[in-house]
């Protein structure tokens, strides 16, 4: 019952409008676009070859590739135009290690966000508590941050391998028919790669959105407090210096400030032999002094 009410609360779920759970909820769902443009491509080329000798030729030669692109594992049979003989063929190149780089950190930072924003609407007391929940925070963030712009770059020069690897003039060259001037090989359809330039967009819009979340993240941490707190202190160590040094000491009175009762009540200042050879007093004993000099 504690949890529904919880839940129920008109306030449980403002925490989302502030910037630090607001861009949590903004990778959450990146991540799962970065991870599942890249994670669940597959894709294709066809290609034609036609023999000097027709019936030796194969206009329609699929070659099927996907994630995590193991070109060099794709195999295809090919006509050699010598006859009835074919020969198998394989993609070059194997681009799975920036792919599931890629991928892995998408699904970590999917994980990570989705348990960070949870724990700012439902936890957010605790995680305040102390320092340790901001402090690793901001650690997750920054580390996250590094291996976005780390992942993003190399899954983009590995994307730029495959599809050199995957360009069908460049698979012709692979076929020993296409090599004789008297054989004809064109490419019939090019692989889309539309979703695969979307995931490198995602990955560097990751990158930018947990870098930004540094500094909203940082203002949590003790850190933050502990330079926020140190101004006032020195302005109180100026203020205490101008109380005990500067305008207090004996520029104004024996006793220092103008709040002392020693101003008029000594013979500093006013109680010294004057022009008419009498000495004045302005607060000792009242009239009886003054009763005393008549």
């Amino acid at each position: 019952m504690e949890a529904v009410n919880q839940l129920a609360s008109p306030g449980t779920f403002r925490a989302v409008k502030e910037p630090l759970a607001f861009l949590r909820v903004l990778e959450w769902l990146f991540a799962i676009f970065a991870f599942a443009t890249c994670g669940g491509y597959s894709g294709g080329l066809r290609l034609s070859v036609d023999c000097a000798n027709k019936s030796e030729s194969d206009l329609s030669i699929d070659i099927a590739f996907a994630y995590p692109f193991r070109l060099h594992q794709v195999n295809f049979d090919a006509p050699t135009c010598e006859g009835k003989r074919r020969e198998t063929l394989s993609l070059i190149g194997d681009f799975s290690s920036s792919a599931e780089f890629f991928v892995t950190i998408a699904v970590f930072a999917f994980l990570y966000s989705l348990a960070a924003t949870v724990v700012y609407i439902f936890f957010q007391n605790k995680y305040r508590e102390n320092n340790r929940g901001p402090l690793i925070d901001f650690i997750v963030t920054v580390v996250f941050s590094f291996l976005w712009l780390v992942g993003s770059s190399a899954w983009a020069k590995g994307l730029s391998d495959v599809k050199i690897a995957t360009d069908p003039d460049e698979v012709l060259l692979l076929m020993s028919a296409c090599k004789q001037q008297s054989n004809k090989c064109m490419p019939v359809r090019s692989p889309v790669m539309s979703s695969l330039n979307t995931s490198v967009v995602f990955g560097f819009l990751n990158f930018i959105l947990w870098a930004g979340n540094i500094w909203f993240v940082f203002k949590e941490t003790g850190w933050h407090s502990s330079g926020q707190r140190h101004p006032p202190d020195t302005m109180e160590k100026q203020s205490s210096s101008y109380n005990q040094g500067g305008y207090n000491q004996d520029n104004y009175g024996p006793t220092g400030g103008y709040n002392q009762p020693a101003g008029f009540g000594q013979q500093a200042n006013y109680g010294q032999v004057g022009e008419y050879g009498q000495q004045q007093s302005y607060s000792q004993s009242g009239p009886t002094s003054f009763a005393n000099q008549i």
